[in-house]
């Protein structure tokens, strides 16, 4: 263990960047697997090629820069899954509503009948069926 620690110090290593590439890779193996297309086999090798690449990589400035434009480029993605995750959790207990002034997503109890509604975000009040 001594070794593989003295061979990564001053190295990249892993990042958010470097799963979604790996990820993808099985992805492309379980396409390749299911539709016996065997050329997709060379985009998962030039995947893990580039996987390994950023993951031994000195140049640890820019590997951090193009991780942080892929989170930056994920972000949006990433928030509107684990939003419409929690909508689809709460869909028996609560209701969702845009404000119709300043566009607010609001979350309130489901059941209550017609109820008057209060933005924080702007303090316009509107009418609802919960």
């Amino acid at each position: 263990m001594d070794f593989l620690r003295r061979f990564m110090a001053g190295r990249y290593g892993s990042d958010q960047l470097n799963n979604a590439l790996l990820l993808l890779g099985l992805l492309l193996l379980v396409i390749e697997w299911i539709t016996g297309w065997n050329w997709i086999g060379i985009f998962v090798l030039a995947l893990l090629f580039l996987c390994y690449f950023r993951m031994f990589s000195r140049n640890i400035q820019a590997r951090y820069a193009e991780n942080q434009w892929f989170l930056r480029k994920w972000w949006p993605i990433s928030n509107r899954l684990k939003n419409a995750r929690m909508r689809f959790q709460d869909r028996k207990t609560h209701r969702y509503f845009k404000c119709p002034q300043c566009k607010q997503r609001l979350r309130v109890p489901r059941g209550r009948g017609k109820i008057n509604i209060t933005c924080p975000h702007c303090r316009h009040q509107f009418i609802r069926k919960s």
